[in-house]
């Protein structure tokens, strides 16, 4: 995981935060081995913004990716930041059994899964036709 973390800082350089001055990097790791990237992208209009364990989702499913290992999430906070709720509900459509490391620049982390940060999660198969 802690490739999956050195990317997550190195995204995180590149966020785009200029109104909460919260940058956030993530790093998801697809079943291919792969990493995708991602950072959050405020907006003046706030809810057009988008967080990065999104943008990292979008673009590992916009490469064909459907499988996903673990990511990473970074931020510049004392302690580990967790993933919103759309952020988690988003990563549950493709599987609760996500290993995700909450880590901050300064080296504190956290290892956790999916599934401990959204117990009980609406899925595809809550979705089941009678």
């Amino acid at each position: 995981m802690k490739d999956l973390v050195e990317s997550a800082i190195q995204a995180r350089e590149h966020a785009y935060a200029p109104y909460s001055q919260f940058r956030v990097g993530a790093a998801l790791r697809a079943a291919s081995g792969r990493v995708y990237v991602g950072v959050n992208v405020e907006n003046a209009a706030y809810p057009a913004g988008i967080c990065a364990e999104r943008t990292a989702l979008v673009s590992a499913v916009a490469a064909g990716e459907r499988q996903f290992e673990a990511i990473a999430i970074v931020t510049d906070t004392p302690e580990p930041s967790s993933p919103c709720g759309v952020c988690r509900q988003m990563l549950a459509e493709f599987g609760v059994g996500l290993k995700v490391t909450l880590a901050t620049v300064h080296g504190a982390a956290i290892e956790t899964t999916l599934d401990a940060l959204l117990p009980r999660a609406f899925g595809p198969e809550s979705l089941a036709r009678r």
